[in-house]
C-alpha cells in the first residue's frame, strides 16, 4: 500500500524497519526502545545524534539551539508569542494558508499582529507578495514555507531585516535551503522527519535573548535549551525514529532528495495538466512540490477515484476536510516508482471513465 497522506505520512522502509527491531531489542541491549530511561545514556546518545544530523543538513553551527520538544505546530504559535511578543509589540505574518491563519489567531492573544501579505481572497491558490519593506518596529516575522492544505511552496528564502521564524513542517529537508537566514524554525515530525509526538526547534541565540516575558519553563525557549530537551519526559520513541529518518536523508544527500522531490513533482502535475477529469488548483510557481492538490471535473466522480485508487494499492489522497477535493503528498520516503503507479491508476481511471 503506497501512503500519499498529508501527516502522519509515509516513513522510509529502513527506518520503519530498524524501529520494528528496536521495539523489541534496542541494540542488543535487551530493552525496548519504548522502555530505556530518558535521562540515561542509551537515549543521552540518540538525541545527541538527532542534534548533530540537524546541524549538519542544516549547515549550521554552535549559534544555533537544536531542540526536540512536544506539542505540534499549535504548541509552537503559542510558545513563538508567548516568548517574543510582547503585549504593546507587534509581529508580522504572512498568511499564505490554513495554518499560516492559525498562527496568527493564536499571535493575537500574546499582542498585536500586523498581517504583511495574505492571499485568503483568491482561496489561498497561489502565494501572497512578499514584502517590498518591513517595518522597523516588528519583534519578528513568521511565515510558513509550504502549506499543505492549498499546495503552495516558498520555494527560495526571503530576506527579513528583523528576526525570521518560519514553520517548515511540511518541507524541511526536502530542498536544499539556506536556513541561517532565519533567527528560529520549527517543524512536526510526521511528514518528512520522523512519526508524530515530537516536533524541531532550531532557534539561534541571540534570539533567546529577546524573551519579554516570565513564563513557566514548559512554555521558555531559554528553558527547554539550559535543560536539553529533557526538562521533562521526552517522547523517547518518536526522536528515535527521527534519528533513523535524519540518517536516511543524509546518506542519501538532500541534492538527491531535491532532484527526487522536483521529479515526482514534474510527474503528477504533468499527468494532471493532462488528464481530462482532473484539474491542479496552483498554477505556476508557486506550486507546491510536497503536496499537490487537486480537484476533479466532475465532483460526483472524485468519490469513486478515491475507492478506485484503494482497489489498487493507493491510499492518502483525500483532500482536507476544509478544501476537499485531493491532495497527494509527496515527501522524501515516497518514491518516484510509486508516484509512477498512481499516475498509470488516474490514467485507467479515465480510460474507464470517457
Amino acid at each position: 500500500m503506497t501512503n500519499f497522506n498529508a501527516g502522519p505520512a509515509a516513513l522510509p522502509l529502513p527506518v520503519l524497519q530498524q524501529s520494528a527491531e528496536a521495539i523489541l531489542n534496542y541494540n542488543n541491549t535487551g530493552l525496548s526502545i519504548l522502555e530505556i530511561p530518558h535521562r540515561g545514556k542509551l537515549f543521552d546518545n540518540i538525541l545527541q545524534e538527532t542534534q548533530q544530523l540537524v546541524r549538519e543538513l542544516t549547515g549550521l553551527g554552535a549559534d544555533y539551539e537544536v531542540l526536540l520538544m512536544h506539542g505540534g505546530g499549535r504548541l509552537q504559535f503559542s510558545m513563538i508569542p508567548m516568548n517574543f511578543l510582547g503585549e504593546n509589540n507587534t509581529a508580522g505574518y504572512i498568511d499564505s494558508g490554513y495554518w499560516a491563519a492559525e498562527a496568527i489567531e493564536y499571535a493575537k492573544y500574546c499582542g498585536n499582529v500586523n498581517v504583511l501579505a495574505s492571499s485568503k481572497d483568491d482561496a489561498y491558490n497561489h502565494l501572497p507578495k512578499w514584502p517590498s519593506s518591513l517595518p522597523a518596529n516588528l519583534s519578528y516575522v513568521h511565515f510558513t514555507t509550504n502549506n499543505t492544505i492549498f499546495g503552495t511552496q516558498w520555494h527560495e528564502m526571503p530576506s527579513s531585516s528583523v528576526p525570521l521564524v518560519a514553520d517548515m513542517s511540511s518541507d524541511i529537508f526536502s530542498t536544499r535551503r539556506d536556513y541561517s537566514r532565519c533567527s528560529m524554525f520549527y517543524a512536526v515530525a510526521q511528514k518528512n522527519i520522523g512519526p508524530a509526538g515530537v516536533t524541531l526547534v532550531v532557534i539561534h541565540k541571540d534570539m533567546l535573548q529577546l524573551q519579554v516575558r516570565n513564563l513557566p519553563p514548559m512554555l521558555s525557549y531559554a528553558a527547554h535549551v539550559q535543560q536539553h530537551s529533557v526538562l521533562n519526559t521526552p517522547p523517547v520513541f518518536a526522536i528515535y525514529a527521527t534519528m533513523l529518518t535524519l540518517r536516511w536523508i543524509k546518506e542519501k544527500g538532500i541534492d538527491i532528495v531535491e532532484q527526487e522531490n522536483n521529479t515526482k513533482a514534474a510527474l503528477l502535475y504533468g499527468e494532471l495538466e493532462r488528464n481530462t477529469l482532473l484539474q491542479p488548483l496552483v498554477m505556476g510557481k508557486d506550486r507546491s512540490t510536497m503536496n499537490v492538490c487537486f480537484t476533479g471535473t466532475n465532483k460526483q466522480m472524485e468519490k469513486q477515484l478515491v475507492d478506485y485508487c484503494l482497489q489498487h494499492d493507493i491510499t492518502g489522497i483525500e483532500g482536507h476536510r476544509s478544501a476537499g477535493g485531493f491532495r497527494v503528498s509527496l515527501y522524501n520516503a515516497i518514491s518516484v516508482q510509486q508516484v509512477q503507479h498512481l499516475i498509470t491508476v488516474l490514467q485507467n481511471f479515465e480510460k474507464e471513465n470517457t
